[in-house]
């Protein structure tokens, strides 16, 4: 009597199992229980950046431009708030929309470290305060969107003001920005600047701005403006050098809008992970069968024909 092997069977049973398990992986199966620890800061982060001319003074540090401080502290403030969302906002001549509130951080490091001053044909003067509307109309559509978000602005610049008129003032509600910063970059001294032709691979070699008499100009920052600016934003006005830390200038702007959720939440005990563990288990017997036939193919194709072949050839012989 023949008997019937059970290989089969197993073979399907296991593979069975194998679908259960996943389907109860995908449904994150846990018990209740267990602390999870809150770590998200929800708030909406404006960066307001001066992309003038005298943004890229030789003056930040030993001779690095300005704008190379600009770009270390919008990323140093953004680590310092995970899980915010960020937008970046520039002006000189206009002001612009760089980027829309996101929490995509490499997004945002991308804008940052492809900012560039205007091109320097095109500089026509400039007021410290050219993007009190767009800012204000962002400002107006977050607490709009979601009111009970917190909104930060940091203004990031040196003051200059080049329109040839006393700049315009912000005139915010007071109920729109909950908190952040002016942050002042430059020295009384002054820096060179180098030209902006538009054309990425000269920036760094191109030649230095003149002034009215055929000197090379120089950019000195205006700290007064910058307070003013600041008074009316409501948040502090910090100046930035080469080295500070963000920790501090942080804690200025408003520490109780800074601070983070870190409290022991209700949590549970995940158990996923045991459904994928096994269904990892059972899968590896068909990853070995399959692993061992593709090794074997070379071998399959090499060898000579098969004794069942030549015999039905010579029978036709």
């Amino acid at each position: 009597m023949t008997r019937i092997r059970p290989t089969g069977s197993r073979r399907w049973l296991r593979r069975g199992l194998l679908a259960v398990f996943l389907v109860a992986a995908l449904c994150r199966p846990a018990l209740p229980g267990g602390t999870a620890q809150a770590a998200t800061t929800d708030l909406n982060v404006f960066f307001v950046v001066d992309t003038t001319t005298s943004m890229v003074a030789e003056d930040y540090g030993t001779s690095a431009p300005r704008m190379d401080g600009v770009r270390q502290d919008i990323m140093d403030i953004a680590k310092e708030l995970p899980g915010a969302r960020f937008s970046l906002i520039t002006f000189d001549t206009k002001a612009f929309v760089r980027m829309p509130l996101t929490t995509d951080t490499l997004a945002l490091q991308t804008m940052v470290t492809v900012l560039e001053p205007q091109v320097t044909a095109f500089a026509k003067g400039s007021s410290i305060t050219a993007a009190r509307q767009v800012l204000s109309e962002r400002l107006d559509a977050a607490r709009e969107s979601h009111p009970e978000r917190p909104r930060l602005v940091y203004y990031l610049g040196d003051g200059e003001q080049t329109s040839g008129k006393e700049p315009e003032r912000f005139n915010l509600d007071g109920s729109l920005v909950a908190g952040g910063a002016v942050l002042g970059y430059g020295t009384a001294a002054g820096g060179r600047m180098k030209e902006n032709s538009g054309d990425p691979g000269e920036t760094s070699d191109g030649p230095y701005v003149r002034d009215a008499g055929g000197a090379d100009a120089l950019s000195r920052i205006d700290e007064p403006r910058l307070q003013d600016v600041a008074g009316q934003l409501g948040v502090p006005y910090v100046h930035r050098q080469a080295g500070d830390p963000v920790g501090p200038m942080m804690q200025e702007a408003r520490p109780g809008s800074l601070e983070r959720s870190s409290d022991s939440l209700e949590g549970r005990t995940e158990l996923y992970w045991l459904f994928a563990a096994g269904a990892f288990a059972l899968a590896l017997p068909d990853a070995v069968t399959i692993i061992r036939r593709y090794r074997e193919l070379p071998r399959a194709a090499a060898s000579p024909i098969p004794a069942r072949a030549a015999a039905r050839d010579e029978r036709v012989k």
